[in-house]
């Protein structure tokens, strides 16, 4: 039987990799980072585009370090998918992991999966809220290794757009130059599955008992606890 899809793309946080990894783990590591980030690099071009983005989203042109600090916690407070936030994340995380202070977190059950897709011939992409950088790093230092290989391409609020808006994910599609029914992708958060639904993708909701979305409802969506369950051959799980 031949497969359905050509593509799958991968949301992280919550689908991949534990969601109580990301907050009790990176958003700290952020968190302790981020006034020395301010105070000491403001001049490097990520961070200074980032900042000036912040100022943009306070509608306060003059912010100084220590307001656009307390906005950063602010918005990490409420878990707010704002881009200059998730560069400035990606900036520290990215080091992080570079340095082996930080290692990824990827379920058991994913990585071989990936390699098994991969191996198949389908092209995995990534679209998450956190920055290219932050999920180039991410699967570069996983416990399993550097996984960048699996991946063909990187999607994130910037270069795509937000992950609960349909544009985004047709975006995507003519980047990727897949028809969009023949793009499958998996997140836990059924707003996402919904806007890729309305794009003409293929959607699974990953349903892992110990996440955050786990109990909502799927509007019709098909389903999945584990990425072994999921069968790109047939409707997708």
């Amino acid at each position: 039987m031949s497969r359905v899809v050509d593509a799958v793309v991968l949301d992280v946080e919550g689908t991949t990799s534990a969601t109580g990894f990301v907050v009790d783990v990176l958003y700290p590591y952020a968190r302790e980072r981020f006034g020395a980030l301010l105070a000491e690099r403001s001049d490097e071009q990520e961070v200074a585009r980032a900042l000036a983005q912040v100022r943009t989203e306070l509608g306060e042109p003059d912010a100084g370090p220590a307001r656009i600090e307390q906005a950063l916690n602010a918005w990490l407070d409420e878990d707010r998918k704002v881009t200059p936030l998730k560069t400035l994340q990606g900036v520290l995380w990215a080091e992080g992991f570079a340095r082996g202070e930080l290692v990824s977190h990827f379920y058991a059950d994913v990585v071989p999966a990936l390699r098994r897709w991969h191996a198949e011939g389908l092209r995995l992409y990534v679209y998450s809220s956190g920055s290219v950088a932050a999920q180039r790093a991410w699967f570069g230092h996983s416990p399993e290794g550097d996984l960048r290989g699996l991946v063909t391409g990187w999607y994130d609020t910037r270069n795509a757009g937000p992950k609960l808006e349909a544009g985004s994910f047709r975006t995507i599609a003519a980047d990727s130059g897949i028809s969009p029914d023949r793009l499958l992708f998996l997140s836990d958060r059924p707003g996402e599955l919904d806007a890729a639904r309305a794009a003409g993708w293929r959607t699974v909701a990953v349903r892992r008992p110990q996440e955050p979305y786990y109990a909502q409802d799927l509007q019709g969506h098909a389903e999945a606890e584990t990425f072994e369950h999921i069968d790109v051959r047939g409707s997708g799980a």
